[in-house]
């Protein structure tokens, strides 16, 4: 900065700028408090039905988060602008006092373009004399001068470096960059920077203090988005690839890997958690990043040629955090392109570790070696990418590859399509691997299961749906539908890897409304099923027989059969408060009395339980030999989720949203209905209470039947009171006769199921 261009400064405009800012601060707030209260707050009591479930409310919900992110953006703005100005008007402020105090000396400062010049204002024919004299304190102005003006310069370039970073965060919209200061906003990129250049030091030169450096700044900055970005960007694509291979390769790394190896996984996370972030940014250098890296995904890493590739070093780093989706998608073309040339379009397995290969992963789940297993835990966290992958296509009927069917029925094999969820799920040849234990490795199926359970229910896995959950799309629909096909098909296909069903049942459990549809047998064009199962969103349209192989299937896993049994709990005490409800409009209400009613609803959900009951026999008699008290515990571990969050936190929140004026709620009588149903479920399932039960397979079945009739008649009698009903002493009659059926209709359909696939189920 210039000596007069701070001396002659006027900061009126920059004042104006920041009263600006603080008021538009202010103004942006009041919106966002609005657009929480108001817009979402709305959107998520209203009723949504077709394309507006599909879209607008989801619409809704990111609308209010860009008026937060615009709101925070602003207000990072309107604090490193004030902080610049007041540090500015001081410098000014210095400047000119040091400027006076030498004038008193008889000292003048001459400012030009580029520097200044300190002299004395003696007439020239003494200035030799008087300036020699004075020596001392022109150079003292000099320096004192020149910091001031330094400092400046440094104010005013950090503050121009740190919104232009700001601005380049996001393309469209707003990021969710928020900083306190100019000073936090510029620390963070000066940390990026000395952390990149640690990452760029050959692995045998990095040293464990300077390796704990590196793990401590990633993890206290992996969520900044100014860092995050900066430290990708600086590292590049090839860096990041070098960086971990190299850390990993004991043959360089070598007194990291004796003295560090136990901080790996901490740094795999941390490094993954950043460039997740980083990922989000839209700066021209991240995108060139972001371009760049999917291209390497098929390359050797390093100057050697060969192996690991970079799509086997970058998913592992994909493992953790919330990845672009567009990014994470691009990937994912290419990783399949990838997977086929290795696999001659999945003929063959391939990505088999050898001995002397180096860990890629560090978390001890597997070696890392396989790509497609990093991906997949990536996908988990990012379902509209996930959704989108497995819809994708693997290769197409015209391609060469040995995939076949009977395409018409005839009995003649031709080639078939497969999407790549087709290939991960049915056909892939997945690598051996081993944990750290020395066992086998299940890590890639069981990342395909919780990536299934993001692409399918909309929000990552191992989490629960919210209120701000969208709605099932026509994508989330159709793979769920393939998904349940599937496991009919060949139950093995989830039997043989049970690890997976936990996912598989929290799938089904977010998909209870469609689930009962598909066991009532509706004919086409009968819309009266839909009302007595509402969906919000767009429906997934399942075959009776598939659904029971698919809950049989899943119902011989401890936490499958807890995750769908407590929500269907659940999803039938609010099905049975919202059709007692008087009060609900005649375009919502099921066209049959209220016995019928009553009697359907207890008989879809004791099908189910029927079904998930035929399911749990099977793992405790058949091969798999599971103790009944693995089930009854895992029911047991729901309590720790519903409590105080009855519905949505066992999956119904998606499924089945009812409209808040007819007070189906999650509160009020919807709320003591499913509390009577979920405390008599608790206590019937508690060890302590079935210890002393039968355990032959007939007293088994009456058990069951008899637990799932208590809780239709607490579901049916509770609504029934709630709503001061006339018929409150004839719902339980009505609610023993349902079950009844549907445990009859579950025995049916189980021992056609058996017949068809030739296996023995115990009943």
């Amino acid at each position: 900065m210039d000596l007069d261009a701070l001396r002659n400064a006027d900061f009126s405009l920059l004042d104006d700028a920041v009263d600006d800012w603080s008021t538009m601060v202010k103004d942006l707030e009041a919106l966002k408090e609005e657009a929480e209260k108001g817009l979402r707050g709305t959107a998520n009591k209203a009723e949504w039905a077709g394309y507006n479930a599909d879209v607008s409310k989801e619409f809704i919900g990111k609308t209010t988060e860009e008026f937060k992110d615009a709101h925070g953006q602003a207000d990072s703005i309107y604090k490193i602008l004030r902080d610049t100005r007041d540090e500015l008007k001081g410098y000014k402020g210095q400047l000119v006092d040091a400027i006076e105090r030498g004038r008193q000396k008889k000292l003048t400062v001459i400012g030009y373009e580029g520097g200044f010049t300190v002299t004395t204002d003696i007439p020239p024919e003494g200035r030799a004399q008087e300036d020699k004299d004075n020596k001392g304190e022109i150079t003292a102005l000099r320096d004192e001068l020149q910091k001031i003006l330094d400092k400046a310069t440094e104010s005013d370039k950090t503050a121009s470096t740190v919104l232009m970073a700001i601005a380049d965060q996001s393309r469209l919209g707003f990021s969710d960059a928020d900083y306190n200061s100019r000073d936090e906003a510029a620390d963070a990129i000066k940390k990026a920077d000395e952390l990149a250049r640690l990452a760029k030091k050959k692995p045998e030169d990095l040293t464990p203090a300077e390796f704990d450096r590196l793990n401590k700044g990633l993890k206290d900055y992996a969520d900044d988005e100014l860092f995050a970005e900066r430290f990708a960007t600086s590292l590049g694509p090839n860096g990041t690839l070098n960086f971990w291979t190299g850390v990993n390769d004991p043959n360089s790394a070598w007194e990291l890997g004796h003295k560090r190896s136990d901080k790996f996984d901490d740094l795999q996370k941390n490094l993954s958690l950043t460039l997740a972030t980083a990922s989000q940014s839209d700066s021209a250098d991240m995108s060139d990043w972001k371009y760049r890296m999917t291209d390497l995904a098929d390359k050797p890493v390093g100057r050697n040629g060969g192996f690991p590739l970079g799509a086997q070093v970058m998913t592992n780093l994909m493992r953790f955090g919330n990845y672009d989706d567009r990014f994470l998608a691009d990937y994912g073309d290419k990783l399949i392109e990838t997977e086929k040339k290795f696999t001659d379009n999945g003929r063959h397995g391939a990505w088999t570790r050898t001995g002397g290969d180096p860990l890629l992963n560090r978390t001890g789940t597997d070696s890392g070696w396989d790509p497609m297993t990093g991906y997949l835990k990536g996908l988990s966290n990012n379902p509209d990418a996930a959704t989108e992958f497995f819809n994708g296509t693997f290769v197409t009927k015209d391609e060469d590859h040995d995939f076949t069917h009977d395409t018409d029925g005839d009995g003649k094999e031709g080639k078939r399509t497969l999407s790549n969820f087709d290939y991960l799920f049915e056909e892939r040849d997945w690598p051996q691997d081993t944990d750290d234990k020395g066992e086998d490795s299940i890590a890639g199926r069981n990342n395909l299961a919780l990536a299934l359970e993001a692409a399918t229910t909309g929000h990552p896995a191992g989490e629960i749906p919210t209120a701000d959950t969208p709605p099932h799309n026509a994508e989330q629909a159709r793979l769920m539908e393939n998904l349940v096909a599937s496991i009919s098909e060949d139950p093995g296909r989830l039997t043989d890897n049970g690890y997976m069903s936990d996912s598989m049942g929290q799938i089904a459990s977010e998909y209870l409304a469609d689930i009962n549809r598909a066991t009532a047998d509706a004919p086409e064009g009968n819309d009266s099923v839909a009302r007595l199962f509402p969906i919000s969103g767009v429906p997934a349209e399942m075959q009776h027989v598939d659904v029971t192989r698919f809950l049989v299937a899943v119902g011989q896993d401890p936490e499958g059969y807890a995750a769908i049994e407590v929500s269907q709990k659940t999803y039938m005490a609010r099905l049975m408060d919202y059709h007692l409800n008087p009060d609900l409009p005649a375009d919502h209400r099921y066209d049959q009395s209220a016995e019928a009613t009553v009697k359907e609803i207890a008989r879809r959900s004791g099908e189910i339980g029927g079904t998930l009951a035929l399911g749990r026999n099977e793992a405790v008699l058949g091969p798999a030999k599971e103790a009944d008290g693995d089930f009854e515990n895992a029911v047991n571990q729901k309590k720790n989720f519903t409590a105080g969050t009855i519905g949505t936190l066992v999956g119904v929140g998606t499924s089945f949203i009812a409209s808040p004026a007819v007070g189906a709620g999650i509160g009020g009588a919807a709320g003591t209905a499913t509390s009577m149903v979920l405390e008599q479920f608790y206590k019937d399932s508690d060890p302590e209470f079935t210890k002393e039960l039968g355990r032959d397979i007939g007293e088994r079945w009456e058990n069951s039947k008899d637990a799932n009739t208590a809780m239709a008649h607490n579901a049916a009698v509770a609504a029934a009171k709630a709503h001061n009903t006339a018929y409150v002493d004839s719902v339980d009659e009505w609610a023993r006769i349902g079950t009844t059926d549907g445990f009859d209709d579950a025995s049916t359909a189980g021992h056609q199921m058996a017949r068809d696939l030739e296996i023995e189920i115990p009943d």
